[in-house]
């Protein structure tokens, strides 16, 4: 691996700009737009089932109850305490995010990992796509395990059985602000690539955050407003390719690839595909 060799065109959530986050609305327009990787973030459930889902609990802005009123009060529902079906039967679509005008609303539940997986492979095959990639951020802090979470080996361990048992591992990258997570992956499983994700009010510098780290990852994901000459200079000597989050400006985009950087996350990827050649 591992990863593109081109300007990896990463869907944030999906194409969270143009339709609900972490949906399979919202990759299967990140698919048909022509990107090169799905990002996307995983939760587990009660069950152990690999929720596609930022938070470990129904978003107050985006979801509504079974009932159908609105997910109130904020973090009721605690997804590692709920079954699946259960976490199904919440719709997290069709309440229009208000940060987003463009995005299309549309009834969704929370999807399973490996039906997200499955699904896109399919459809890009359909559609005679490339073989996409996949960025999977596992969702965890330490304050959390336990309580929202298991510990970082069993998370880990969960993730990559479902990435293995869809066949692509190969074009995987688990990603994280959480070093425990990319720690327990590298030794585990060394032929995951993974992407060690930065805070914007982080003050440590890039060689501090390796220390800390114990290693150097595949993948820097840095806040776009980070990225410097001098940092995608450093990343690259480093031997690590350099893919910043969340990019939605074109004027940022544009900055951003003249400096050289290996990628964008972003949650519009119809406005980043039209600044690359096809």
């Amino acid at each position: 691996m591992k990863g593109p060799t081109w300007p990896d065109i990463q869907g944030h959530r999906g194409a969270r700009g143009l339709r609900p986050e972490n949906t399979w609305p919202a990759f299967a327009r990140a698919i048909e737009l022509g990107v090169t990787s799905l990002e996307m973030d995983v939760v587990i459930a009660g069950d152990g089932e690999m929720v596609v889902s930022h938070e470990p609990w129904f978003s107050a802005t985006l979801c509504r109850e079974p009932s159908g009123r609105p997910v109130r009060p904020f973090r009721r529902y605690n997804l590692y305490r709920m079954t699946y079906a259960e976490i199904a039967r919440f719709d997290c679509g069709s309440r229009r995010h208000p940060r987003f005008p463009h995005q299309e609303p549309v009834p969704a539940p929370k999807p399973r990992l490996k039906d997200v997986l499955r699904q896109a492979e399919a459809y890009a095959a359909s559609l005679k796509r490339p073989p996409l990639h996949y960025s999977i951020e596992i969702k965890s802090r330490p304050e959390w395990d336990g309580r929202y979470h298991p510990d970082p080996e069993t998370f880990v361990r969960q993730v990559q059985a479902v990435v293995a048992a869809c066949g692509v591992v190969a074009r995987t990258t688990l990603l994280s602000f959480d070093v425990r997570v990319l720690q327990v992956a590298r030794r585990l499983f060394p032929e995951l690539a993974l992407s060690l994700l930065v805070e914007r009010r982080d003050p440590r510098t890039l060689e501090e955050q390796l220390e800390r780290l114990g290693f150097v990852p595949e993948v820097y994901g840095p806040h776009f407003r980070l990225v410097t000459a001098s940092l995608v200079a450093a990343v690259h000597a480093h031997g690590m390719r350099l893919i910043p989050w969340t990019v939605n400006r074109i004027a940022d985009m544009q900055r951003l690839l003249r400096l050289g950087v290996d990628g964008l996350i972003t949650d519009y990827p119809d406005r980043a595909l039209t600044l690359l050649p096809r």
